[in-house]
């Protein structure tokens, strides 16, 4: 497959990979006649989705630079005072988000297999939500980037208000009313660099912003107002409330999308726009991602200790581990290259890692539940007995999130530590302690549920079906071989992040510090 580098073309793969989720919506909508063939033309979707990705993944050329798989229309909306351009492609960061994404797509629709309440309307939302996470991840034209950006938010409320548990109602809203207001920051953002700069161009804004043209509002400004943007979704603390509500009312398969790709959009977008488009300002802004990130880190594990909500306590976990992205993007404040790089590169395999564990997790969790009808922990134990697969994806979930050796969990966070500890010494210290506090509760979450006297209500209970034991044995491998061989995806991320490490380097005012 041809390689464009030229940032011209129309290659049509990424093309594919962005709509074909939304045909597939469309056959579900038009073409099924009962909820079988609903189900049957959504696995074939999610199906066709996680081979595209890895297309893509495979096609990427690891030998060249810059963008590649270009698919571009200069003319797309050309509006002389705000011309908007169809612009996908993906480089180092983007191609393993892709592949995530699609893995996670699919695992999703086959850990659905069980709605059985207007089953149309949610396969259709779920392709939906898969189609604009692909879009987020390709688009390379800033107005494309923001309406993927905005799309997702429709089928998550929905999927959230009609198929979740509990208080779905008041979750779905949270979720909707921080995401909302989280993205008319970043549109500020977004609106002010365009009549800065004339372009919505996300490859031609880092020279331009880099090269000293006159922006309409400081770029400490317009850093902030991206930020506040990106924050939300990450999610950093206090901006983090709606997700433990979300999670815990969430659908089992819509827990692992949001936990899986969604949060790893904040963590994207800060290093697509803020950390390539301003290095300068992140650098200058780096003590307060480490700040933030050391208080993600500690705050969600110490909360976590404290649930007894077993999808509760996943749900915290994941801001806590959240935490190590913004400390893997504290390094840009190193003076020297090889920090910056390790940091970065750390920062981007926590975002790919996270999503494949957390999403075991709730897939678990969500059968664990499914079988008990209930997330008490204090009722649980003993469950390893009756659903030994189950038990022990739950279990190899949890060591790779405490970052066992040999699981992709520890090659992230490793990685993080290392980039970060030469620029802030104290601060990676503290976020190191929180690995033990992590050690403590999936510790103790694996005890209490699957170890211990079993209550005698759960001595009928089955383990994993086949159709179940499809996507455990799919999130267990890429743990696995992506924890044994990591290079898979670092040699990728070190090409994303290639452009951002060399500006910090050439910059006068870091290198002076």
């Amino acid at each position: 497959m041809d390689v464009l580098t030229d940032n011209t073309g129309f290659n049509g793969l990424l093309t594919a990979v962005v709509f074909l989720p939304f045909l597939f919506a469309l056959a579900i909508l038009i073409i099924a006649r009962n909820d079988n063939q609903v189900r049957a033309i959504a696995v074939l979707g999610g199906l066709v989705e996680l081979v595209l990705s890895i297309v893509v993944f495979i096609a990427y050329q690891k030998g060249e630079s810059g963008v590649q798989l270009i698919d571009r229309f200069n003319s797309w909306i050309p509006i002389d005072a705000f011309r908007v351009e169809y612009f996908l492609g993906v480089d180092g960061l983007s191609v393993p988000m892709v592949l995530l994404t699609g893995l996670l797509g699919l695992v999703a629709i086959l850990a659905s297999m069980g709605i059985t309440h207007r089953v149309k309307q949610y396969f259709i939302w779920i392709l939906i939500l898969q189609g604009a996470v692909f879009g987020v991840f390709t688009a390379l034209d800033f107005i494309m980037f923001f309406l993927f950006w905005e799309l997702e938010l429709i089928p998550m409320f929905f999927l959230i208000s009609i198929w979740g548990t509990g208080r779905k109602d008041y979750s779905a809203m949270k979720f909707i009313i921080f995401t909302f207001l989280g993205s008319a920051f970043m549109l500020v953002g977004i609106l002010a660099l365009y009549i800065s700069v004339g372009t919505f161009d996300m490859t031609a804004l880092p020279a331009l912003v880099q090269g000293g043209i006159k922006l309409i509002i400081p770029a400490g400004a317009i850093f902030g107002l991206l930020f506040v943007g990106f924050a939300v979704k990450l999610p950093v603390w206090p901006l983090h409330t709606w997700l433990p509500d979300a999670h815990t009312d969430a659908p089992t398969a819509v827990s692992v999308l949001l936990a899986g790709v969604l949060l790893k959009m904040g963590g994207y977008g800060m290093i697509r726009v803020t950390a390539s488009i301003m290095p300068d300002v992140m650098a200058d802004m780096a003590w307060l991602l480490v700040a933030a990130g050391v208080i993600n880190v500690l705050y969600g594990a110490v909360v976590t200790v404290r649930q007894t909500d077993l999808k509760r306590l996943v749900a915290f976990s994941s801001i806590s581990h959240m935490g190590y992205v913004l400390i893997g993007l504290s390094a840009i404040a190193s003076k020297g290259v090889d920090a910056a790089a390790i940091g970065l590169t750390g920062a981007s395999m926590q975002m790919f890692t996270h999503g494949t564990i957390t999403g075991l997790m709730f897939l678990t969790v969500g059968m664990i539940y499914d079988r008990t009808h209930t997330r008490y922990i204090p009722d649980l134990g003993g469950l390893s007995k009756r659903i030994p697969i189950i038990g022990v994806a739950f279990l190899i979930a949890g060591l790779a999130s405490l970052g066992l050796p040999g699981t992709s969990g520890f090659a992230a966070e490793i990685l993080v530590f290392l980039g970060a500890f030469p620029v802030w010494a104290w601060p990676t210290a503290l976020a190191v302690f929180g690995v033990v506090i992590t050690a403590g509760y999936i510790l103790w979450m694996a005890q209490r549920t699957l170890f211990g006297h079993m209550d005698d209500r759960w001595a009928k209970l089955t383990d994993a079906s086949r159709v179940e034991l499809i996507p455990i044995v799919m999130l267990v491998v890429a743990i696995l071989v992506f924890g044994i061989y990591p290079a898979f995806l670092t040699d990728l991320f070190k090409m994303g992040i290639e452009p951002i490490v060399a500006a910090v380097n050439s910059s006068p005012e870091i290198l002076s510090r």
